[in-house]
């Protein structure tokens, strides 16, 4: 398992990286504890997806440098696809966020630097889960089937669970947190740590990053396997993870605001599930093309929106009927 993607690549790849931080820590830090809107979730969203594109097609140049036009052609859809993966796999690991701040009744004008810290959290996961992956499929070619098992009964649970509720009360992250620290019953502004009867406890804010974190580890044990399935470069393994990561907090703001009209998402996410993980299963019987599998994600992941806005509830006709 290798990549031969030029040294320069990988320099302006860790510094966009670098400085897209930047921009979340130190410049938006500035703005302080506020709502985000849904025009300026659309902006930052509308320039994440570009910088990822713009990022896509370098990535095309340097392999057609390298290796000829028909390697870059691939190399570049094997990008897009997993972006896209990574992207979709995202959507529901925001309903989740969704629901734990909901659960926890965070204002919105606080949830930015929660999010901002689940971010770090994921790129620091990801990569080190990516290398490890890696590792493993480069010693023991038998695991992608392990991972393609895995993977497609991850999508047959989450097809099973699509129209349930999450049982937060019952997690058990939360169910440790509660018993290993005194939690205040209410938030000191975006401050983990509260003084509380002259005893120094935590808010519950901090129980909600630590459980961000907490999801953020179950979405990265289905994802990585996901785009395993795509390719075996790791550079591009990498690079599609963190730039889908790196726009997730604009898209939470985006998708939460209408978070209804996509009510049936859930049950798209499952059948690409269910669809990568046979796709890894049969790698050494036939190898699905690159352009089919970007084709059927695209495929579902359309179908499944524009179903869910065609069967959203009418917010009218439920407050009539109400």
């Amino acid at each position: 398992m290798f990549s031969t993607v030029p040294t320069w690549l990988w320099v302006i790849f860790v510094a966009i990286v670098i400085v897209a931080l930047f921009v979340d820590f130190v410049v938006l830090k500035k703005q302080g504890a506020h709502e985000v809107s849904v025009p300026e979730a659309i902006k930052w969203s509308a320039i994440w997806v570009a910088l990822s594109f713009a990022f896509n097609g370098l990535l095309w140049w340097a392999y057609q440098q390298e290796l000829g036009t028909a390697v870059a052609n691939t190399k570049a859809l094997e990008f897009l696809t997993g972006y896209l993966i990574e992207k979709s796999l995202a959507v529901d690991n925001i309903f989740v966020f969704l629901m734990i701040f909901t659960y926890f009744a965070v204002p919105p004008s606080y949830q930015k630097r929660v999010l901002m810290i689940g971010i770090i959290g994921a790129i620091v996961l990801r990569t080190v889960m990516i290398l490890v992956g890696g590792w493993l499929i480069s010693q023991f070619h038998w695991i992608l089937y392990v991972f393609g098992a895995f993977l497609f009964f991850t999508g047959v649970k989450m097809w099973w669970a699509a129209d349930k509720e999450p049982d937060l009360e019952g997690n058990p992250a939360l169910k440790f947190l509660r018993k290993v620290m005194p939690v205040s019953k209410h938030f000191d502004g975006e401050n983990f740590w509260t003084v509380q009867n002259g005893v120094k406890v935590a808010t519950p804010l901090l129980l909600v990053v630590a459980l961000v974190g907490f999801t953020d580890v179950i979405f990265a044990v289905d994802s990585i396997p996901a785009i395993y399935a795509i390719t075996s470069d790791p550079f591009i393994v990498l690079t599609s993870n963190i730039f889908a990561i790196l726009g997730l907090r604009a898209m939470y703001f985006l998708l939460a605001a209408m978070a209804a009209k996509f009510h049936l998402l859930s049950y798209g996410l499952a059948v690409i599930l269910v669809f990568i993980g046979t796709k890894m299963m049969l790698i050494d019987i036939y190898k699905i093309p690159v352009m089919v599998s970007l084709g059927v994600v695209i495929g579902i992941l359309a179908i499944t929106m524009i179903w869910s806005v065609k069967t959203a509830p009418k917010i009218g006709a439920s407050k009539t009927a109400g």
